[in-house]
């Protein structure tokens, strides 16, 4: 016998315990009782040849072969909770669900766009899942978002990815800033500047690094975060200058609680892409949403500008 012969329970079993860690928790969630969890667990370690779990001190851990498992069985739940999608879109019962990868920065623009799209379809069901691009990244190719929005997509032969709309980033510094409204600003006027900068596997660091990289110049960083809002109070505190999307700041703009500063070779442009896995094909939930970003994502994304422009 092998996993081959394991049953769905024993998968559900065994995933819910490996998240939780907790035979009593999973008893609860699935409606079992604890003995019954823990024989379906011994059914899955027999079948696999390893045990699945191991007791270090007090806890409850997965051992190699379990996380090992864990990765395939989540694999095979989620085809099948696919397979379900499906077959309830065919039937017309659900509008069904969409679990959307986001880059932190993303968050500014994507509520404007998914009140759109749900007025479009209501009945479909929205799970947004934020972080920097590289742990979206990995949350795509893990199965655990179905699409992502992003501002670079990564060079992976597994994933497609589309750009749907422009996506500036501006250097920001506290009102009253000596080098705010000068017609230009050299780079290396910024060269005594103290810099707030994001976090490491960031799109955005990513985005700086290779901006001051190509013009030789060194910044003095003196603050970093994972934090777009605490980057922006950082700077009205006056606690220095940052490279940051300007999307994000159409609010601090429009209140004068931030200034861009005109540096030569800014705004740094980019666009915002939807990506997905390419070896998975995708439910008619996530197509509907894929071709409603690619063609009313840049109409959304210039009121965002027009709201920013009304601003200076």
């Amino acid at each position: 016998m092998t996993l081959r012969h394991s049953t769905i329970r024993q998968l559900q079993v065994f995933v819910e315990a490996a998240h939780t860690l907790s035979f009593a928790r999973v008893a609860e969630r699935l409606g079992l009782t604890p003995a019954a969890v823990s024989f379906q667990i011994k059914q899955i370690e027999g079948l696999a040849g390893f045990a699945l779990f191991e007791r270090v001190g007090r806890r409850v851990v997965l051992t190699e072969a379990g996380a090992s498992l864990l990765e395939y069985a989540s694999v095979v739940l989620k085809a099948l909770t696919d397979a379900d999608e499906r077959m309830r879109e065919l039937k017309g019962l659900s509008g069904g669900h969409a679990r959307i990868g986001l880059v932190s920065t993303a968050k500014y623009i994507m509520p404007r766009m998914l009140a759109r799209f749900q007025t479009e379809y209501p009945r479909i069901t929205i799970h947004l899942r934020e972080g920097n691009r590289r742990d979206i990244i990995a949350a795509l190719l893990s199965g655990d978002v179905d699409i992502a929005v992003m501002g670079k997509p990564p060079e992976d032969a597994e994933v497609t990815a589309d750009p749907f709309a422009p996506h500036p980033s501006v250097i920001v510094a506290p009102p009253g800033h000596p080098l705010a409204g000068q017609a230009k600003v050299p780079l290396n006027a910024l060269a005594e500047e103290r810099f707030i900068v994001r976090e490491e596997g960031s799109g955005t660091r990513a985005l700086m690094e290779n901006f001051f990289r190509g013009a030789s110049f060194t910044p003095h960083i003196a603050l970093t975060s994972s934090s777009n809002e605490t980057i922006k109070q950082a700077v009205m505190a006056g606690m220095g200058v940052a490279l940051i999307s300007r999307h994000t700041i159409v609010l601090e703009l429009r209140m004068g609680l931030v200034t861009v500063l005109p540096v030569e070779g800014s705004p740094l442009m980019r666009s915002w892409f939807v990506a997905s896995r390419r070896n998975m094909p995708l439910l008619p939930v996530h197509i509907q949403l894929r071709r409603f970003l690619l063609a009313e994502g840049k109409s959304l994304i210039d009121g965002i500008e027009s709201a920013y422009h009304a601003s200076e």
